[in-house]
C-alpha cells in the first residue's frame, strides 16, 4: 500500500519472497548497533547497512551517499515506527522506490512460509513451515483427512488455518524435544483442536501438564491411509531428543542434525555429559538408518541452507558427505569441536524452557520479546 507521501510498506511475506526468489534489495536497518549485530535480515542478493535511528533524527542527508537510488530500498526497525519516519525522509530526499517493513523485526520474526516438501507413498503430503526470520521449521503431515504437527511454533493460528484450507483435522501434535530457543505451540494447538500432544518423557520430567509419551517403538498413525510416524530415540541435544521417520521417506531430526551443522548439547547445562550421546546418535544410530531418507531439521542457521522454494532438506547420505560435524573421526577432536564452538545461548532460553514446561505463563507480548533474535541451536558453523 502506498501512502500519500509516496511511501510504500512491505509485509514480512513480501520480504520473504525477495529472500526466496533471490531478488535484489537494499536494507537500511535503523535499530541500535548491538541489536543489529545480534540479528539481521539476510539474503543472497540483499545488501544491508546499519545506521541507528538516533543518528538520523536531524535528517537523512548524511546517509544519502550510502543509499542507492532507483533500486528497492527497505527501511527496518524493531516495531515499525522509526523505519516509517526514516523512509518518509528518504522519499522527501528523492530516493525511490522506498519501503518500510510493516510490523518491523517483530513481524519478521513471526512470519511462517508454508512449503510443500513432497507426496507420501500411500497418499497425503508433507509440508514444511519456514520461520525465515528466526530459522525455525515446523512440519505438517497430511493423510486421509488428518494431520500431525511436528515441532509446532507458537503462532498456532497459521497451522489451524492451513489445516482448514486442506480440509483436514489436526489429530496429533509432537515436539521432538523440550525446546529452549522458541516457545512451543504444540500443547496449545492440541488443546485448541482436541488433539493428542506428544513429547519425549525424558525431557518432560518437570512439566506440569498431561502428555503422551513419545518413545521409540511406538508408532503414530495418520489418517486412513496408515502413514506411520516412527520415533527414533536420538539424544544429544537434550537427553530425550527423539527423531521421527515418516513413511520410510523422511527423517525429522529435530535439533540433532542440521543441513550445515549439528545440534549443541548444552542448553540444559549438560555439554560435557551429553556430547557422547550426540556423537553416538550422529555416528551410530543414524548410520543404521536408510541413507536415502530425506533429512528435515527443526532449524536452519543460514540462508544458504534454503533450497528451491525455501525448502530446507537433504538426503542423509549427502549430509554424511558434506557436513563436517558428521566427519570427525577422532572422538577427542569431536568433543573439542562441539564444546569449544558453542555460540551464545538463545535469548531468554531458561524462561523459554520454563514456559514449555508449563511452569510460567508469560503474556503474548512477553513471549514475543523472549523469542526475539536468532535460534542458536547449532554448534558454530562447520
Amino acid at each position: 500500500m502506498t501512502t500519500a507521501t509516496g511511501l510504500t510498506k512491505m509485509t514480512a511475506r513480501e520480504l520473504t519472497q525477495f529472500v526466496l526468489n533471490k531478488e535484489e534489495l537494499f536494507i537500511l536497518d535503523v535499530r541500535n548497533e548491538s541489536d543489529f549485530n545480534d540479528w539481521k535480515i539476510e539474503g543472497e542478493r540483499i545488501d544491508v547497512i546499519n545506521i541507528p535511528y538516533f543518528e538520523l533524527l536531524d535528517g537523512v542527508d548524511p546517509a544519502l551517499d550510502q543509499i542507492p537510488n532507483g533500486k528497492n530500498v527497505l527501511v527496518v526497525c524493531a516495531k515499525e515506527g522509526s523505519s516509517k519516519f526514516v523512509a518518509e525522509q528518504l522519499v522527501e530526499a528523492g530516493r525511490s522506490p522506498v519501503f518500510y517493513l510493516e510490523g518491523g523485526m517483530k513481524a519478521w520474526s513471526e512470519h511462517l512460509e508454508p512449503v510443500k516438501i513432497g507426496e507420501l507413498k500411500d497418499g497425503g503430503s508433507m509440508y514444511q513451515f519456514v520461520r525465515i526470520g528466526k530459522g525455525c521449521l515446523s512440519y505438517m503431515v497430511v493423510s486421509g483427512g488428518e494431520a500431525v504437527m511436528v515441532d509446532t511454533l507458537r503462532m498456532t493460528d497459521v497451522f489451524e488455518t492451513f489445516a482448514n484450507e486442506q480440509g483436514v483435522k489436526i489429530s496429533h501434535t509432537i515436539d521432538t524435544q523440550l525446546h529452549a530457543d522458541h516457545i512451543s505451540g504444540g500443547r496449545k494447538l492440541a488443546d485448541q483442536v482436541g488433539a493428542t500432544y506428544w513429547i519425549p518423557a525424558k525431557d518432560a520430567t518437570e512439566v506440569t501438564f498431561d502428555y503422551a509419551k513419545l518413545e521409540e517403538g511406538r508408532a503414530i498413525t495418520v489418517g486412513n491411509t496408515t502413514i506411520n510416524i516412527q520415533p527414533v530415540y536420538s539424544p544429544g541435544h537434550t537427553i530425550g531428543s527423539t527423531s521421527l521417520i515418516v513413511d520410510d521417506q523422511y527423517l525429522l531430526t529435530g535439533d540433532i542434525l542440521f543441513i550445515e551443522s549439528i545440534g549443541r548439547p548444552d542448553l540444559a547445562g549438560q555439554a560435557q555429559d551429553w556430547v557422547g550421546d550426540l556423537r553416538e546418535t550422529l555416528y551410530d544410530r543414524y548410520k543404521e538408518l536408510s541413507q536415502d531418507l530425506v533429512v528435515l531439521p527443526a532449524h536452519f542457521g543460514k540462508v544458504s541452507e534454503l533450497g528451491e522454494g525455501g525448502r530446507v532438506s537433504a538426503r542423509l547420505a549427502d549430509l554424511y558427505a558434506s557436513n563436517r560435524g558428521l566427519n570427525i573421526a577422532d572422538d577427542t577432536e569431536f568433543r573439542r569441536m562441539v564444546t569449544e564452538n558453542l555460540p551464545e545461548h538463545p535469548n531468554s532460553y531458561q524462561e523459554i524452557r520454563q514456559t514449555n514446561m508449563g511452569k510460567i505463563a508469560p503474556t503474548d507480548e512477553e513471549q514475543r520479546e523472549m523469542e526475539i533474535g536468532p535460534n542458536r541451536c547449532a554448534v558454530h558453523d562447520n
